[in-house]
This record gives C-alpha cells, sequence and structure tokens, in this order.
C-alpha cells in the first residue's frame, strides 16, 4: 500500500478499501440500474417513478463518489470502469426488457435491498477494524439507500 500520513493502521486502512470497493461497485451499478429504470419506465404512475428515480440516481451519484474518495483517501485505487464494475458487482444483472413501472420498482427494490444489507455488513466490519471514519461514511450512505428503499416499498404497497 502506498505511504500516507492516515494513521490508520495497514489492516483498518486494508479492510476498509476492500469493503469501500464491494460498496462503491454495488453502487455504480445500482445508479445505472436506476437510470435504465428512469429513461425506460412506462404506465399510469409514469412522471411519479420516472421522477422518483431521478432523485434516488442523484443521490446516488453523490454517495459513489464519497466512496471512491475515502478509499482513494486511505491508498486504494477505485475501481469504476464499465469492465471493473461488470466483473465485480454482486448485483443480478438489470433486466434491460423492462418498461412497466411496476416491474421497474420491484427490480429495483431486490437491488436497493442487498445494497442496503451490505451497507451494514460494511459499517460493521469497518467499525470493528478500527476505521470509525469510514463506519461513519458508510452509516450516511446506509441512511440515503434505506431511504430510496423505503420509498420504493410504499410504492410497491397495494
Amino acid at each position: 500500500m502506498p505511504k500516507t500520513r492516515n494513521d490508520l493502521d495497514d489492516n483498518a486502512r486494508k479492510t476498509s478499501i476492500g469493503v469501500l470497493q464491494g460498496c462503491l461497485t454495488d453502487g455504480i451499478d445500482l445508479y445505472n440500474a436506476t437510470r435504465q429504470a428512469h429513461w425506460n419506465v412506462k404506465g399510469p404512475q409514469f412522471h411519479a417513478l420516472h421522477t422518483m428515480f431521478e432523485e434516488f440516481y442523484t443521490t446516488l451519484a453523490t454517495d459513489i463518489d464519497e466512496l471512491a474518495e475515502r478509499l482513494v483517501q486511505l491508498g486504494g485505487t477505485a475501481m469504476g470502469t464499465s469492465q471493473s464494475v461488470a466483473g465485480s458487482t454482486r448485483l443480478p444483472p438489470y433486466p434491460t426488457d423492462l418498461r412497466d413501472g411496476e416491474k421497474h420498482v420491484a427490480a429495483l427494490l431486490e437491488r436497493y435491498g442487498a445494497v442496503a444489507k451490505a451497507l451494514r455488513e460494511g459499517i460493521a466490519t469497518t467499525d470493528e477494524a478500527g476505521d470509525a471514519d469510514t463506519a461513519d461514511l458508510l452509516t450516511g450512505v446506509s441512511r440515503n439507500t434505506d431511504k430510496a428503499l423505503w420509498m420504493l416499498e410504499a410504492t410497491a404497497e397495494r
């Protein structure tokens, strides 16, 4: 690992870099899935869903930037190319044939739920490793993800 004046021990830095990279990869994939839904949603709830999905990916853009910058601060290299994301994401592929708003909501629910779980696991892992700053960053991203998850669940409820 490159030298840095960051006084976290190497184990904490390595642990956090690994957690951050996983969350970054999934966040980029989720961003792309949300954009896919935003661009292609159709149906009676078009305007509301189109607008909600835009709010989600705008928040995700800020969150993934924060994750990537923290990863680099700790001495890692943020891997965010399409090729690296496609090869490392923990999310299932997003169906590109969806148009129906309810189906987009269901597909996004699955993915936002998975990302929320991974973020909470990352909070515990980085906190246990001694990196309170990364745990705090992940907590903020987790709150944003949980809010989107709640909004998707409320939209899907009948």
